[in-house]
């Protein structure tokens, strides 16, 4: 799909149709990695799952060499009207705030970019417009949550080689534990976590959202309607970045709670959608690792961290370029003259 770049949703059944005509990893580049990979100098197995990880990257990439040199790092910003609820520690003018942030450099996610060499790219959606409150009606209408999704699509670079989608959304904490209640089930003391910090009274308020925007668009659709009805632009934005990487056979890292909760309405809507996606790492998020389960995704990472803005996606480009590197720049028993028993 080299020509994916010229489509364009109007609609969300757009996205289901194109759902249906994705591409699948390339079995014989998988084969030809697998071989390799068993001739390499070194014990079989010995490396672990960076082994895994690497014949898994290959496949996507169609090569039984492939090498990793040109990441990307995409952060999409988005305002929550659930944010007056008073569901976060943090005022929704902090958004637009963390957006300069991003963009002069200062923040976390930049310096990791740069330690790992990815390029990244910042796109703020409609701040000015947040979502509609969730309690109420839908976040988005199907021509907004439509027009976040374009947004996500548009913004990756075909040439990259590998994907990190992440966010910044004031209330955003609270729209992913929705998502994962009404595509998940369980109850929403199950799904909502402290987020940027909320304790006690506050914490519960933030429970009792949840639960009743859950409640008000139960059993409406599929994961696609979910994402409209709780969700945010930010995270269709995710979705869409995730979809066209898919479309362009480029492996996706998933960042954290929120990024895997986009995650989760493409998986609700279509299986297998996510095959071309690992788990970056696993979130102090509470609910992080029950969607993780879910979607059958072991993370790459447990460090504690709850930032957002891909920040634990990108730590993670680190143990994908290790096993990449090691896969395909090691040398087999042949070449090095080594005797394989």
């Amino acid at each position: 799909m080299n020509n994916s770049s010229t489509i364009t949703f109007t609609k969300l059944d757009h996205v289901r149709e194109l759902m249906q005509t994705l591409p699948v990893s390339d079995a014989a580049a998988v084969e030809g990695a697998q071989a390799r990979n068993s001739q390499l100098t070194k014990p079989p197995g010995a490396l672990g799952r960076l082994e895994d990880l690497a014949i898994w990257y290959a496949g996507w990439r169609g090569t039984d060499r492939p090498v990793i040199s040109a990441p990307q790092i995409i952060v999409f910003a988005g305002n929550h009207g659930v944010a007056a609820k008073g569901v976060s520690a943090f005022p929704p003018e902090v958004t637009e705030q963390m957006v300069l942030n991003f963009q002069h450099g200062g923040a976390a996610i930049n310096q990791l970019a740069k330690t790992f060499g990815a390029k990244m790219d910042v796109h703020a959606l409609s701040l000015e417009t947040p979502t509609a409150d969730f309690t109420q009606g839908p976040a988005m209408t199907e021509t907004e949550v439509c027009a976040a999704i374009q947004t996500g699509w548009d913004a990756v670079d075909p040439n990259t080689d590998l994907l990190v989608a992440g966010e910044m959304g004031i209330g955003n904490t609270t729209s992913a534990a929705a998502i994962g209640m009404a595509l998940l089930g369980g109850d929403a003391a199950d799904w909502t976590g402290r987020g940027t910090g909320v304790e006690g009274p506050a914490l519960q308020a933030k429970t009792d959202v949840v639960a009743a925007g859950v409640k008000r668009h139960a059993g409406k659709g599929d994961g696609l309607d979910a994402l409209a009805a709780l969700g945010g632009r930010e995270l269709a934005a995710m979705a869409g970045a995730i979809l066209r990487a898919r479309a362009l056979s480029i492996p996706v890292i998933l960042d954290g709670f929120i990024c895997t909760a986009a995650a989760t309405c493409l998986h609700a809507t279509q299986n297998g959608v996510l095959d071309h996606a690992v788990a970056g790492h696993q979130s102090d998020e509470q609910a992080h690792k029950r969607m993780l389960v879910a979607l059958g995704k072991q993370p790459l990472l447990q460090l504690g961290l709850r930032l957002g803005e891909a920040s634990g996606g990108a730590l993670a480009i680190g143990i994908l370029q290790g096993a990449v590197a090691c896969h395909s720049g090691m040398s087999t028993f042949a070449e090095a003259g080594v005797s394989d028993g």
